[in-house]
């Protein structure tokens, strides 16, 4: 029974109610273990893999590229990869322990959009949520290919998508169009009076439309594709946002067009209804075992809220009752990746935090201390019915690129051997450590390529695409000109080393993870894998380093044998009496050992005892509840949660030490008391409830967005913030202080997510260098204060460089280079911006910022803050322009 808390709510309804406790001690629990915790994912792109069957290679549209989409010559074009491919390939697949295959998307596509002068190859331009395209085979080709992963016990799960369709819908004002926000130009019911869609969400109605009226920009579809989507709804133009293109940062977010691809109104009950069918279709009609979601994160909560749980329900009255479904939340801020576990009740995220941190750690050789603080962040994600082990862990993919691509370009001039150790190294950490590694398709073959997106890309069999048959594979002197099928490969053969191990001990990836070592700089990072029953210690220890490492590692058990289980080490080791096992562990290498028996039973459940709940500095939505727990032994702490006049609730269950859970109290009002407990239960069944100890819900926390700060303003203002936890009964005042003066209203906007207004200074007339001050008010919550000149003039930088991830691309030696010519933008003395036009940029993931005066001296990132965060840039390939605003610091694209 799922038993999460309704959007951190201490009482949840009935279908998802928590197990109550009585009055006296608290019910201790086990750390949950989901239905997924020991899956071996292989993420594979049909086009990509195997070609099973030339004869669906233009998927029935003929020869022409330009229509058919296919050119095996192309990397943004179908190679000729198909499901039948898939099929004649699943003894390679099965043989590196592989238990689930995650297809990309693969339903109909629209072959090719020309204004992206590629193909739908990927599967992400969608037009029928109800059939396979044709390039890849047929209904019954994937019913074929999930029968026979069943019969070999494999699941088989689905890429899918909620949040966008093909780019079928243009405007009035043309094919594509740039943003424009709620704020200037609000949605409009039939009758043209303005309301705010956030106000409808998660409920079952939704304002009457007009396409002529509602929207910014009035919907156009050509006739040829009016009745062009499946199913029937999704060709109606008022079940979608329609304002424009998103530049993937604020508001737009979740209202943009992903380069023109048609944004659905996830907020209508229409559309959350609508995906709901077409999805248990695919369950219910081809056994389809778990999905994987495109762009969680850029859809409305309340979407999820109601989709997660309904899917979930149907997919186990059918009897899947390890259906599983995860969400690709593009973030590496375990804060923020962890509220869609949480507050929106999905099961589980792909793990980017992971991603970036195993990089981290067996590429560019940071100190084992990060990973130490990478586990320990954790806790975010225990809640009632979810936690970090079934979170899907992965290296690279098709958006970002590859590990070894990242392991080459972070190691250059390194031997072949090296780049394979570290590459070895980074699977080790994902296979041994908490999660479901993810393999991506090629990556056992030792596939780099140059980037992201299409330079991620190649096939398996035989590739005739120029840019491939450059790259320098890992481990292996083969080119893609060859099928890339090698059993014998090293990393195929350590892949499947390390499946058959986590089979044989089963602990090592589902008991619970405990932090045990971790040196100052590169070198070893250790932690334990205990089995809740069984009570068998697993010691793993990593060494990033290049020389040999040795460690004295604390363990549960003192004067207790260890045999070895994997590694490069002596084949049994004793601990001291104090628990702590000395192991020397080779460069670049992992040894993992067990304790051989169980872990000491605990005469007396410890001491426990709660900190003081505090709201969480990362997410003012949730409370951190942590406990101390005295003694060093195995134990579990279940955490508990009332409101007044309410039953205790659990919140979850943490079994590593130091103990604690981020409770989700969102949905409380503000001022709400809830008091919380804890029991710990120690490995002999022992138990004990600490005491209780209470905290208020605070108020939202208000943050500003605009102007930026020391910014120089003239003419109209544009003033706007944001609230966190989200509300959309939220309305915020935005206040102005000239001079020091008094505070005074410039507007009050109850428009979710983004709280604007515009601040006219003109009718002010102030004196060039008065200081003005904004801020934002909500209750008795008050933002940060921005601070900006008043100056007719602005005085502009030397030079303003688009300086990120991208500068290589654009010709530079290196990327995020601030002095690099190609980087450089011009001014437009007109607009009073700096501009820089780029005819051809790859496809691909980029960050970046602008820099001033071509140094990091003074550079501007997301909002136009100063060292702010890096700007996300994802990019279809072709033209864009940059352009950077003085006056704001804002840096975007058009």
């Amino acid at each position: 029974m799922l038993t999460a808390l309704v959007a951190g709510s201490v009482a949840a309804p009935p279908a998802l109610a928590a197990p109550k406790t009585p009055e006296g001690s608290a019910s201790a629990q086990h750390s949950l273990r989901s239905a997924v915790t020991d899956e071996n994912f292989y993420f594979v792109m049909a086009d990509r893999f195997q070609n099973g069957s030339t004869a669906n290679d233009d998927g029935g549209l003929g020869p022409d590229p330009s229509v058919s989409g296919f050119d095996p010559t192309r990397k943004g074009y179908y190679n000729g990869g198909d499901l039948k491919g898939l099929l004649q390939e699943l003894d390679y697949i099965q043989g590196m322990g592989t238990t689930s295959i995650w297809l990309t998307p693969s339903f109909k596509n629209r072959a090719v959009q020309p204004e992206d002068n590629s193909a739908g190859y990927h599967g992400y331009w969608i037009t029928d949520f109800t059939q396979i395209d044709p390039h890849l085979g047929t209904n019954e080709d994937l019913k074929t290919l999930i029968d026979a992963a069943h019969a070999r016990g494999m699941k088989v799960y689905f890429d899918i998508i909620t949040n966008h369709t093909a780019d079928v819908i243009g405007y009035d004002a043309g094919e594509r169009a740039p943003y424009i926000s709620k704020d200037e130009e609000p949605y409009r019911d039939a009758a043209g009076t303005p309301f705010d869609d956030r106000d409808y969400a998660g409920t079952d109605t939704f304002p009457e439309l007009d396409a002529e009226t509602s929207f910014p920009y009035v919907p156009v579809v050509p006739e040829a594709d009016k009745d062009l989507k499946v199913p029937e709804w999704l060709n109606d133009p008022t079940l979608y946002h329609n304002r424009g293109d998103t530049t993937f940062a604020g508001e737009d977010s979740f209202y943009g067009d992903f380069f023109g691809l048609d944004d659905l109104s996830t907020e209508h009950p229409v559309v959350v209804d609508g995906m709901i069918d077409i999805y248990k279709t695919w369950i219910a009609d081809f056994g389809v075992d778990g999905f994987r979601i495109d762009t969680m994160k850029h859809v409305n909560d309340e979407f999820w809220q109601e989709f997660g749980p309904e899917v979930l329900s149907y997919a186990q009255e059918q009897g899947k009752d390890e259906f599983f479904m995860f969400g690709e939340v593009f973030d590496t801020t375990k804060s923020f990746t962890s509220q869609f576990t949480t507050r929106n009740r999905m099961q589980s995220v792909l793990d980017f935090p992971f991603q970036a941190a195993a990089r981290g750690y067996a590429s560019q050789g940071a100190p084992a201390t990060d990973l130490e603080r990478f586990f320990a962040g954790d806790d975010w994600y225990t809640d009632a019915d979810s936690n970090a082990y079934s979170l899907p862990t992965f290296l690279g993919n098709h958006d970002m690129g590859r590990i070894g691509s990242f392991i080459a370009s972070d190691n250059p001039g390194a031997a072949d051997e090296e780049l394979v150790a570290r590459d070895t190294l980074a699977h080790e950490l994902m296979y041994f450590s908490r999660g479901n590694p993810v393999i991506y398709y090629g990556d056992e073959q030792g596939f780099t390529g140059p980037g992201g997106d299409q330079d991620a890309r190649q096939t398996l069999f035989a590739s005739q695409v120029p840019e491939y048959l450059d790259d320098d594979l890992l481990g292996t002197d083969a080119t893609h000109a060859t099928d890339n099928f090698d059993e014998t490969h090293p990393l195929y053969r350590s892949i499947s080393t390390l499946a058959d191990i986590t089979e044989d001990h089963p602990a090592l990836r589902n008991g619970a993870h405990q932090h045990r070592y971790a040196s100052d700089g590169p070198g070893i990072y250790a932690f334990s894998r205990t089995d809740a029953k069984d009570q068998r210690e697993y010691v793993v220890a990593l060494n990033n380093s290049t020389e040999p490492a040795t460690a004295a590692i604390p363990t549960y058990a003192g004067k207790r044998t260890f045999g070895l289980v994997h590694g490069d080490a002596p084949k049994h080791a004793k601990s001291a009496a104090d628990g702590t096992l000395t192991v020397t562990v080779p460069a670049l290498s992992t040894v993992v050992y067990e304790l051989k028996g169980n872990i000491p039973k605990s005469k007396a459940a410890p001491a426990i005892s709660l900190q003081t709940p505090a709201p969480a500095v990362e997410d003012n939505g949730r409370m951190k509840v942590a406990a101390d727990v005295a003694g060093s032994s195995f134990y579990e702490v279940t955490f508990e949660a009332r409101t007044p006049g309410s039953a205790w609730t659990s919140i979850g269950t943490d079994d590593n030490a130091p103990y604690s859970v981020y409770h989700d109290t969102s949905a409380l009002p503000a001022g709400t008391a809830v008091e919380y407990r804890a029991v710990v239960l120690d490995n002999a069944r022992h138990t004990r409830t600490s005491a209780a100890a209470s905290a208020t819900v605070p108020q939202a926390r208000l943050t500003m967005g605009l102007p930026a700060e020391g910014t120089q303003v003239s003419g109209d203002v544009e003033v706007t913030a944001t609230a966190s936890p989200e509300n959309s009964e939220y309305a915020v005042t935005l206040e102005r202080s000239v001079a020091g003066g008094a505070w005074t209203a410039i507007g009050t906007d109850d428009s979710s997510p983004t709280y604007t207004a515009v601040d006219d200074l003109a009718a002010l007339d102030l004196a060039e260098g008065t200081q003005v001050r904004y801020r934002a008010v909500l209750g008795t919550s008050v933002s940060d204060i921005r601070t900006v000149t008043v100056g007719s003039v602005i005085e502009q930088p030397g030079t303003v460089a688009v300086a990120g991830s991208l500068d290589s691309e654009l010709g530079c030696g290196g990327d995020w280079d601030p002095a690099c010519d190609q980087a450089q933008m011009s001014f437009d003395a007109a607009s009073q911006t700096w501009i820089l036009e780029v005819a051809d940029l790859p496809a691909g993931s980029y960050e970046y910022k602008a820099a001033l005066d071509r140094s990091w001296t003074e550079n501007y990132g997301a909002g136009g803050g100063r060292d702010g965060s890096n700007i996300v840039l994802q990019h279809a390939g072709g033209p864009v322009t940059f352009v950077y605003d003085h006056r704001t610091h804002v840096i975007s694209t058009r």
